[in-house]
This record gives C-alpha cells, structure tokens and sequence, in this order.
C-alpha cells in the first residue's frame, strides 16, 4: 500500500499497512512485526468494519488511527463504502470528516 499511512519517517521504524484479504482484514506492522488489524467482512462493495486492535507494545504511537487511516483510503480507491461496527472506526470517521462520504447509507 502506498500513501502517507504507508510511509516511514525516522522514527517509524518501517511501518506498513496492507490488506490480508484470506485473514479478512488489513494489518500495519512495525519493522516486519504485525502490531494491529482491523477486521472487517466484505458484502458486495461495502466493508464492514467489525473489531480493530493494536498490540498493547505498540499502543501510543498512532498506530490505529494509521491503519484505519490506509484502510479508509483503499477502500476509496477502489470505490467501495464502508459500514464502521467498530466503534475505534466509527470514532477515527467521526474525527476525520474526509471519510464520511465513504460511509453505506441505512
């Protein structure tokens, strides 16, 4: 995946988001070590986002918000809507009101 949520900086130790479409969900990893998902359960062209989780190591570094950030920007680019169960992915949407127009209408 490419874009700022894909990207390293000094102190990032080569973070990376991808998606592992047979696990059915994305996950970002710091220097090759997985360090949180985001589920979700793909109906059609819409995503929906059921349970999002950082490993306790790798808490408060911004990580989540990374990862939704990358997932919220593939799905955009691949025109798809998401459906944000997960309430760290609904709260990131609610704080980033770039995403909002990705949300399924009801």
């Amino acid at each position: 995946m490419t874009g700022p949520a894909a990207e390293s900086g000094p102190a990032d130790d080569a973070v990376t988001v991808a998606e592992n479409p047979d696990a059915s969900r994305y996950e970002i990893t710091v220097a090759g070590r997985l360090a949180g998902f985001a589920e979700y359960r793909r109906r059609g062209t819409r995503l929906v986002f059921t349970h999002t989780e950082v490993s306790p190591e790798f808490e408060g570094r911004g990580l989540g918000g990374r990862l939704v950030g990358a997932a919220l920007d593939a799905a955009r680019a691949a025109g798809e809507t998401v459906v944000p169960r997960c309430p760290f992915v609904a709260a990131y949407i609610d704080r980033h009101p770039q995403y909002a127009g990705l949300v399924a209408p009801d």
